[in-house]
């Protein structure tokens, strides 16, 4: 039985708490928090134990999930692992870049796991067509929600955008070679709306928008590739599928002469797939990857490498945007 506690069980981590209590070979412990409050609040609701110290907590776990503000992760993970405890670290995996570097090599020294939550590649409708989605040409993401204290420690680019990032640079097979970017602060000192172009060393090009000072939600992705394309929305758990059709070089002489009666369908084949009844959420599934990584001994999904590797291009482009006359409302 794998013995998990979290730390911070603020908006986020109530979640993580939540879904431990119901997965195989887990055993939440306790929860602990540095507002005692919600940490008894939380510690009741589920039945568990509250800690008074963190150190208490690492007493008395295999692993601990780090739910708290990004800018703490960097010193609850090195206790941890010193401690030799196995971590899950909400994304991103901590806010600077050489802080990330020291737990991934302190986890590789001794022999332990890290899991970074980006959750986006648990989620339903990715798990649906990553077999699918192969050497994409562009990419274009947007990810936008209205305005919300939580998360506001850091720049969008690091609370929303790294979701993205990371998706992005597990499907490309290539490395970043360029990166234009600009952004502003709208209602935070910080940077609150964002845009970058990524451009790798393949060809491969990828737009990515984000903001925190929207008046609606929306979360989608659309990967082009020479044979197909794909929209994927994470909200609605929807997914369009565009495939060449098999008649498409019968009817494309046809267009190019001038046809206008061809109809799209000799084109192009369109899947429309609904999982919205998908069996299990995006946290769970995460979650349990991250208690199976350590029972099995296999490495994580998302480890610690991943979780470097986004926050470094998040940071990058985060000097872009700094580069400009203006960065500021």
């Amino acid at each position: 039985m794998l013995r998990v506690a979290v730390a911070g069980v603020g908006h986020l981590g109530q979640f993580h708490a939540e879904k431990f209590t119901s997965i195989d070979n887990v055993k939440l412990t306790g929860v602990y928090d540095i507002d005692t409050a919600r940490a008894r609040q939380i510690a009741g609701k589920l039945g568990v134990k509250r800690f008074k110290s963190y150190e208490a907590l690492l007493e008395e776990v295999d692993a601990v999930d780090i739910a708290s503000t990004t800018t703490a992760h960097y010193e609850l993970a090195k206790q941890a692992l010193e401690a030799g405890k196995h971590v899950f670290i909400e994304k991103p995996i901590t806010s600077e870049l050489w802080q990330a570097e020291e737990l991934v090599a302190l986890a590789k020294k001794k022999g332990l796991k890290i899991q970074v939550g980006h959750i986006e590649r648990f989620n339903p409708v990715i798990l649906r067509v990553e077999e699918s989605i192969k050497d994409p040409v562009f990419i274009e993401s947007h990810r936008i929600s209205m305005f919300q204290r939580r998360g506001t420690d850091v720049p969008v680019v690091l609370d929303l955008m790294i979701h993205d990032i990371d998706l992005i640079l597990d499907f490309v097979r290539g490395d970043v070679s360029d990166i234009r970017a600009s952004g502003v602060g709208i209602l935070t000192p910080s940077i609150d709306i964002a845009n970058a172009r990524l451009e790798f060393d393949n060809g491969a090009i990828a737009n990515v928008t984000s903001s925190r000072a929207s008046l609606k939600q929306e979360r989608k992705i659309r990967f082009f590739q020479r044979d197909a394309y794909f929209s994927l929305d994470f909200s609605t758990k929807h997914v369009t599928v565009v495939k060449k059709g098999a008649d498409i070089m019968k009817y494309l002489p046809q267009i190019l002469m001038g046809n206008t009666d061809v109809k799209a369908e000799n084109l192009v084949d369109v899947q429309n797939i609904d999982l919205t009844d998908f069996p299990k959420d995006a946290l769970t599934l995460e979650l349990e990857s991250f208690a199976a990584a350590v029972i099995d001994n296999t490495p994580p999904l998302v480890d610690g490498e991943a979780g470097l590797r986004a926050l470094k291009v998040a940071l990058d482009i985060m000097q872009h945007i700094k580069k400009q006359p203006r960065t500021h409302i």
